[in-house]
């Protein structure tokens, strides 16, 4: 019995809890466990949570959520940076679990309450100041906050320009804008400042081609989630809570990205 606890724990240790601590980077296994647990979560949290407490998926939501992202990613940056311990619960995927079980009570009070999303918004904010706060004392050099951003501004007028010219559901162009973003925090870090890709499928890519196929590696991806939910997912307003847990993932590593950068150079 023991050789069998042994090897589960080097199992265990060697692909998911080694990576947290080491960011080593993903691989096949973790990354298939982690989409797992992420479509499990998107189900049951819609379905035992959002629905029982009659709260609409709309752009509230998104409003709602946005602040406790940024609290979530920031810290997750300031353990990168050095400034706060590194922590199983501050670390990915860890911080995606404090961040829900966080923000769980204030939804639930703000449903019973009648006050939705002022409760969940406000204290999401609070949270986020305080990190925000510590990162802003904490940085050592702006540049790659500027270059994140100039690269932003320009795929956000093309994005506005094609969702003008042929429109989609407007809640996924937030999603769309979130995924963007990150994609110019991730090529500034690995094309300007060195850094390395840590998922395992857009390591090669990078590799092979540059960190600018970011930008059609993720259109691609972007389309396919659109049409894949659209026709996978009839209810519509599940299918627009999948648009918000695509929005989450695109949003928190581009706000985590730059500030990982200006903590460290």
């Amino acid at each position: 019995m023991t050789g069998i606890w042994q090897s589960l724990w080097e199992f265990f240790n060697a692909y998911f809890w080694e990576p947290m601590f080491t960011r080593s980077g993903y691989n096949a296994i973790n990354t298939l466990v982690y989409a797992l647990l992420l479509g499990l979560g998107v189900i049951y949290s819609y379905r035992y949570i959002i629905k029982p407490l009659g709260i609409k998926v709309d752009g509230r939501l998104y409003l709602a959520v946005t602040p406790m992202v940024v609290f979530g990613a920031t810290v997750r940056a300031l353990v990168d940076g050095g400034v706060l311990p590194k922590h199983p619960l501050l670390l990915t995927p860890g911080v995606f679990f404090t961040a829900f079980f966080l923000i769980l009570p204030a939804i639930v009070a703000d449903a019973r309450l009648g006050t939705y999303p002022k409760i969940t918004t406000a204290w999401g904010s609070l949270l986020a100041l305080w990190a925000l706060y510590l990162l802003v004392t904490s940085a050592k050099n702006w540049e790659p906050y500027g270059l994140t951003l100039l690269h932003t501004a320009v795929s956000f007028v093309a994005v506005l320009a094609f969702y003008r010219w042929r429109p989609f559901d407007r809640l996924y162009l937030y999603p769309v804008l979130a995924h963007y973003f990150d994609i110019a925090s991730t090529v500034v870090a690995i094309h300007f400042y060195g850094y390395r890709e840590v998922h395992w499928l857009e390591s090669m890519l990078v590799n092979r081609f540059g960190a600018y196929f970011y930008y059609p590696w993720i259109t691609i991806i972007l389309v396919v989630v659109y049409y894949g939910l659209k026709y996978l997912v009839p209810d519509e307003e599940e299918r627009r809570y999948w648009y918000l847990a695509v929005y989450i993932l695109g949003l928190g590593p581009a706000i985590r990205d730059p500030a990982q950068m200006i903590l460290q150079l």
